[in-house]
């Protein structure tokens, strides 16, 4: 029995604005209760797929469906507003002249008032503002706003939520705290939700799966939060969740020698050449056996510390000023002095790409 299509799907979308080709045949989508994320770099075309999904802008080339229904293909467009969707922004876009249970309110129209302010009084209490049903949206705390904003576009009961960087205005600790119980309503309620995001952190906190959409206009990888992270693929993919330390070689039956230690290399020839990008956590101290290196700096970064080490000659012990590399660890290391110390390389946090 086939199942059926309950959630959002962008197929083989191509999009451009004049010459420029921002979107070249990529297909995304996501399920009921799944949350989904598009990660990439300014203008890769993240939020033109929202607003291709939201009906904001006209389809040029693909299809999108919503629950197996159609609502976009060249000739045809289904309304914004008929096809079940919720928006959320970066600036909230909360009405200022009225309160908050009328700004929740506001899009319920065909219902009975009476309906519309049980449902509009339940969704606040769900997301932890029923005190505030009075309030103005310029009285509110920027969480507070986002609660509001989440409320509103949950309050037509959506198929499909779409969310374009809504926590980039909040502060680190709250920006945490927000997209966790925002993520939680949305499962809870079985809406399809698609994230923009270009924040890495986010996007492994929040998806159940990652969509990387490169400057080219290509769908990179998808997968889980730890396919993406533990088996990138390609160094685009690699270096976009955070720093990164690039080195490069050549194999020698089946690794790589490096100046930080020998890199496994399944499935590449003896004599290819490769880059290996290595995560700073991969870089492990204080290994019996790893390379000589010199610390030179150490940086408390809250509950990690940044260490900047160059590679020593095994023989003389002398540590040249170039190449320099970035190592992180969890917690105290005793002792994070400056010196030398041994250093390997976690095979699981290195990468070996074609050179």
């Amino acid at each position: 029995m086939k199942q059926l299509d309950t959630g959002l799907q962008l197929k083989q979308i191509r999009h451009a604005f004049g010459s420029r080709e921002v979107l070249k045949g990529v297909s995304v989508g996501a399920e009921a209760g799944e949350l989904v994320c598009l990660l990439g770099s300014s203008g890769s075309g993240k939020s033109t797929l929202l607003r291709l999904a939201a009906g904001l802008e006209p389809i040029q080339q693909g299809r999108i469906t919503i629950g197996g229904e159609l609502v976009a293909e060249p000739g045809y467009q289904l309304p914004p507003e008929r096809r079940g969707v919720g928006l959320m922004f970066q600036d909230f876009a909360l009405f200022p002249h009225i309160n908050v249970i009328q700004n929740v309110m506001f899009g319920l129209r065909g219902i009975a008032p009476k309906e519309a302010l049980v449902r509009a009084q339940r969704l606040l209490e769900r997301v932890g503002i029923a005190d505030y049903q009075q309030a103005y949206p310029h009285t509110l705390s920027g969480g507070q706003q986002q609660r509001v904003a989440l409320a509103r576009a949950l309050a037509p009961e959506p198929r499909v939520m779409l969310l374009d960087e809504p926590f980039s205005g909040l502060d680190t600790t709250l920006r945490a705290q927000v997209r966790e119980e925002t993520a939680h309503v949305l499962k809870e309620r079985g809406v399809a939700t698609l994230l923009v995001t270009h924040d890495p952190e986010e996007a492994m906190a929040m998806a159940d799966r990652i969509k990387i959409l490169g400057a080219d206009g290509h769908l990179r990888q998808s997968g889980t939060p730890d396919e993406v992270y533990f088996r990138p693929a390609d160094t685009f993919v690699a270096g976009l969740f955070g720093p990164i330390n690039r080195l490069s070689g050549y194999v020698e039956q089946g690794y790589v020698p490096t100046p930080l230690g020998r890199v496994p290399a399944p499935g590449h020839a003896d004599g290819a050449p490769v880059q290996i990008l290595v995560r700073p956590e991969g870089l492990k101290i204080g290994v019996a056996g790893g390379v000589l290196v010199d610390l030179v700096s150490v940086r408390q970064l809250g509950v990690t510390k940044e260490i900047t080490i160059r590679p020593c000659d095994m023989e003389t012990g002398i540590c040249p000023v170039e190449g320099q590399y970035k190592a992180r660890i969890l917690g105290p290391m005793h002792p994070v002095a400056e010196g030398k110390h041994r250093v390997a390389i976690d095979p699981d946090l290195a990468f070996v790409f074609p050179g």
